[in-house]
């Protein structure tokens, strides 16, 4: 498959590509919010098996011999274990010890990391509209970082989940590109739920046993309580199902570069989601952002 990183985008494609940065503002909040009611990686585990049971009637033939699943089983056990068992894990991880708002900004480096892992293991060009674009995108980041005040971005102090959310940004570059190169079946991927189902069946896999290390290191005890059960209801429809049937699909269209940029918006939604349940109030720089943010998606998508 050849890359898409100059495609136009199409309004449908940019919807696609909107949408599950909005659903992961929000997973990081109520993220933030429970990360005292249960261990992260525990979070993550029972997300991603209510996702499944959600998933089974609507594509449960996917298991079947001749749908092809299982003839490339070791594709979708590395797709489930980089976008499934490690990025949602070590996100979780980050909010024990990093706000919201910084862990979607530590993520905003995206476009850098999905563009090295292109150039370096995927064999993609990096072109000067993409390195722009970057620049642009970044620039609107730091200016929230910065709320403003670029005197602040001298301040900022990494703390371990920035560290997490690294790892994080790297693991989700990987697993974007492989989006892009996979050669199973196309009738998997024609429909959305077959292809995210056959991704969640290994990374519940994945995340299952990453759930029993973290116990067995002395992980603190479940809180259950109703405002966890709404939060795990949560997770695991609108940022897991909604957001990585949309992204997925909005990749294959346009190509992870450009799919990059768009992640860029989740520190902007993460700011209006704050504003409307904690009472922060937006300020004039986060429209300037999102100018910024936009200009470098547009510059990046581009044909030369």
């Amino acid at each position: 498959m050849s890359d898409k990183t100059t495609a136009r985008l199409s309004a449908h494609t940019i919807f696609l590509l909107t949408l599950p940065p909005l659903l992961w503002a929000g997973n990081t909040i109520v993220g933030r919010l429970v990360h005292e009611l249960l261990p992260p990686v525990l979070l993550n585990f029972l997300r991603w098996g209510i996702a499944f049971f959600i998933l089974l009637p609507l594509a449960g033939p996917v298991f079947r011999r001749e749908a092809g699943l299982w003839q490339h089983w070791k594709t979708y056990a590395m797709l489930g274990l980089l976008g499934i068992g490690m990025y949602n894990a070590l996100q979780y991880m980050a909010l024990q010890s990093s706000t919201p708002i910084n862990v979607t900004l530590v993520a905003s480096g995206m476009p850098v990391w999905m563009l090295l892992t292109g150039w370096l293991f995927f064999g993609v060009p990096v072109s000067r509209k993409q390195v722009a674009g970057a620049v642009l995108s970044i620039a609107g980041v730091l200016l929230v970082l910065a709320r403003g005040e670029w005197r602040h971005v001298l301040e900022l102090r990494l703390v371990p989940g920035d560290l997490f959310m690294i790892l994080a940004t790297i693991a989700w570059s990987f697993y974007s590109w492989m989006l892009t190169r996979t050669t199973e079946p196309a009738g998997i991927r024609a429909n959305w739920a077959s292809f995210l189902l056959a991704q969640v069946a290994f990374g519940v896999l994945w995340s299952g046993g990453f759930a029993i290390g973290e116990q067995a290191l002395g992980a603190v005890q479940v809180q259950w309580s109703w405002t966890l059960a709404a939060a795990l209801l949560y997770v695991a429809t609108g940022p897991a199902i909604v957001a990585f049937g949309c992204w997925g699909a909005g990749v294959r269209a346009a190509g992870p570069s450009v799919g990059s940029f768009f992640v860029n918006l989740t520190p902007l939604f993460t700011a209006v989601l704050s504003a409307a349940f904690l009472g922060e109030a937006p300020h004039g720089y986060h429209a300037v952002a999102f100018a910024l943010i936009v200009g470098g998606i547009v510059v990046s998508a581009r044909r030369s």
